[in-house]
């Protein structure tokens, strides 16, 4: 395979297309720094980043058109394109010890005037608009877009650079089989600003990868409410492991977007601090879909401003409220050989009335923290070793 140096060309997008006439291979990104707007992969075609290589986004909204299919927030549309994006795409990656600079201050204001753009897709799919019709891109409608977004990709490989402060999401698969995440570093801290959120996708390893966001550090994901069950595509057989969070909301997250359903997913064997969650499942009532089959063992949680380990059914924060009441269903779960200090609250479990949570277990357990446990709404649940000490 071909091996492409970018600065031979006029930007890094011709290099890949040229890459790409060729029948693939790498493109080679040297020692500098390189500005570009939206990067569009192509299959059989390797970003290399040289370890002193830096890539610098636009942060002018119009480079980014014209749309693209993309998944925004669990719900399908067409927005700006993400600024490094590929679809139907196989053979696929981004490696190096370069970084990746998304300039998203500039893009994080829209967070405060996306509302009314938000609301309208949210309610498309039961308001019967069709994913053609549900076209934004534009400053008013101010839907900000991911900042790695692939869709419907298969052998993905995405290692050792470091990727920072991006619009929205950070590292987002869509529909993708067969991906890899290895030694990345996210660096992020504006609002949204997830570090890296499975969506819809199967056969995922994320492992020695560090984090520190704005938002959820990882957080899997499946779809939003009614768009969410018309796909109807679950994300699952996921590994994490040997990973670090510190900042932003949970370390490690699955939903609230569990609408096509999220299944065996296992975390083992990483680092969490200064989060606010650490083990963190959450849905609400709307979502419907389920999680089942998730297994965390070997993590260690300090310095957590709320809970170390939560399950919630209440979660109390969405971009749109849902229009039904359908809960979701939340089964097999086993959490393991947790501890830690420093949280205000160790352990909260919380299902529905109508939907109680079911084989829940808890094992091994240490924590110090100012409150202790709550179980709500469970049916069938295993406390075995656990202990925390009360601030």
């Amino acid at each position: 395979m071909q091996k492409i140096v970018s600065s031979d060309f006029q930007s890094i997008q011709q290099a890949i297309d040229q890459c790409d006439a060729g029948g693939g291979g790498t493109v080679y990104i040297p020692k500098g720094e390189w500005h570009c707007g939206s990067l569009h992969l192509k299959s059989h075609v390797h970003l290399q980043l040289d370890d002193e290589a830096v890539v610098s986004f636009s942060d002018v909204p119009e480079d980014y058109l014209p749309v693209v299919f993309t998944r925004w927030e669990g719900m399908e549309c067409y927005n700006y394109s993400p600024l490094i994006y590929a679809r139907d795409c196989e053979d696929i990656g981004i490696t190096g010890g370069g970084r990746l600079v998304g300039n998203g201050q500039a893009w994080w204001q829209w967070k405060k005037l996306q509302q009314e753009a938000a609301n309208e897709l949210c309610y498309a799919q039961a308001n019967g608009i069709s994913v053609e019709k549900r076209v934004y891109g534009t400053r008013e409608a101010a839907l900000r877009p991911s900042f790695i977004q692939f869709v419907e990709c298969t052998n993905v490989v995405l290692s050792d650079f470091t990727i920072e402060d991006g619009p929205q999401w950070t590292i987002h698969p869509v529909y993708c089989e067969h991906v890899t995440v290895r030694g990345v570093k996210v660096v992020t801290h504006g609002p949204n600003t997830d570090g890296l959120n499975p969506d819809s996708c199967t056969d995922v390893l994320i492992e020695g990868c560090s984090f520190e966001t704005g938002d959820d550090c990882i957080a899997i994901n499946a779809g939003m409410n009614e768009d969410g069950w018309r796909v109807g595509k679950p994300c699952k057989d996921i590994v994490i492991r040997d990973c670090t969070m510190s900042g932003g909301h949970g370390a490690v997250v699955i939903g609230s977007a569990v609408s096509g359903g999220v299944e065996n997913i296992m975390v083992t064997d990483c680092k969490v601090k200064n989060t606010m969650q650490g083990i963190r499942i959450k849905t609400m009532r709307g979502r419907g879909g389920y999680v089942r089959n998730a297994t965390f063992e070997n993590i260690e949680i300090e310095n957590v401003s709320n809970q170390a380990v939560q399950i919630n059914s209440f979660y109390e924060f969405s971009t749109v409220k849902p229009l039904t009441d359908t809960p979701s269903e939340l089964s097999d779960i086993s959490i393991e050989n947790v501890y830690g200090e420093g949280a205000d609250t160790a352990i909260e479990i919380k299902g529905l009335p109508e939907k109680p949570l079911r084989n829940i277990s808890l094992k091994n357990i240490r924590l110090t923290a100012a409150k202790a446990m709550t179980v709500l709404d469970v049916e069938n649940i295993c406390i075995e070793d656990v202990k925390v000490n009360l601030l």
